[in-house]
């Protein structure tokens, strides 16, 4: 590949079938020492609540947990979920973050709420506290800059410069460029709907002291194999949790791959897994590296956050080695 950007990695901890939650957290730590020696630039972690395929429900946390247990690589969340926290509790957590790893630590922000109504009304907000991002989002910058004189300080947060992204979910684009922050997005409405997004990011971005020029994190699944139907059948579980989740409402833990393949779905499961299956890179490093050059390209990305999860370990970590193998 010939694009001079980073690749990065977003890993959400996702439970695998007859494995603990605990299991995956930990493999999400191994997973984070493997991405460092393979030399990515950034190891994100996420945020979800209530969902039984999914352990990682404490960003904060985790992140203090692959810091410690790395040296260089950047350590981050792809993202906090603004609305469902305060914002000087957040600048809180990661002002300890950054002064317990300087220069290491990212500060990636949604404004997803829960998934169902009873994990909304547990974290305590609605659907409407998403309609307050941009407010949520100026104060939470706001204990970063501010002087002695605001009336509450966030300690240890204040007076320092960690990076701040936004995720594009909805308006997230927009809220971006408003407040002049770095963009992470995906092609989850459609590639002419990601185009569209970033050309208006772009458009509208205002410099702050955040960042000066716009940046796009382009977030894709890539999976890389010795034969392009291994790189699929890598997609496959993850696939089938997310055709779950829109069917029955749960996302549930990963199954093998030769297990969901032998599922007898019914026309709804059908059509939702093969929703699901679309949109990936996969494929040969030969193959994959020309996906990428064209997706990458098509956007103008400055970096690229590989989100890639899976039920088959070590075809998973033997795709994230593949794939290293192509960083510019």
């Amino acid at each position: 590949m010939t694009t001079p950007l980073r690749f990065s990695v977003l890993d959400r901890s996702l439970v695998l079938r007859g494995r603990s939650p605990a299991e995956s957290l930990r493999r999400t730590v191994r997973f984070a020492t493997e991405a460092e020696r393979l030399g990515y630039h950034r190891f994100w972690v996420a945020e979800h609540h209530g969902v039984p395929g999914v352990a990682g429900s404490a960003p904060a946390v985790l992140a203090a947990a692959v810091a410690a247990a790395t040296s260089h690589i950047r350590v981050g969340t792809g993202g906090v979920m603004l609305p469902n926290h305060r914002p000087l509790v957040v600048a809180e957590q990661f002002g300890v973050l950054e002064s317990l790893h300087p220069g290491r630590i990212d500060l990636g922000v949604g404004r997803s709420v829960g998934f169902t109504a009873a994990v909304r009304e547990a974290l305590g907000h609605g659907r409407e506290s998403a309609d307050r991002f941009a407010e949520q989002l100026d104060e939470l910058l706001g204990h970063f800059t501010g002087g002695p004189e605001a009336a509450v300080r966030a300690m240890p947060a204040a007076g320092l410069r960690l990076p701040v992204f936004v995720l594009a979910t909805g308006a997230g684009a927009e809220h971006a460029a408003a407040a002049g922050l770095p963009l992470v997005i995906a092609a989850v409405r459609g590639d002419d709907a990601l185009r569209s997004a970033v050309r208006g990011y772009r458009e509208h971005f205002r410099p702050s002291p955040w960042a000066d020029r716009p940046h796009v994190v382009l977030s894709r699944s890539v999976a890389v194999a010795a034969t392009t139907e291994r790189a699929r059948r890598l997609l496959v579980p993850e696939a089938w949790a997310t055709a779950s989740s829109r069917v029955h409402g749960v996302f549930p833990p990963l199954e093998p791959a030769e297990d969901v393949l032998a599922r007898d779905l019914d026309r709804r499961e059908a059509a939702q897994f093969e929703r699901a299956m679309r949109g990936h890179v996969h494929g040969t490093e030969a193959e994959v590296a020309d996906q990428l050059q064209s997706a990458l390209d098509d956007v103008g990305a400055d970096e690229l956050l590989v989100t890639t999860s899976g039920y088959d370990e070590e075809g998973l970590l033997d795709s994230y080695r593949r794939l290293s193998r192509l960083m510019p």
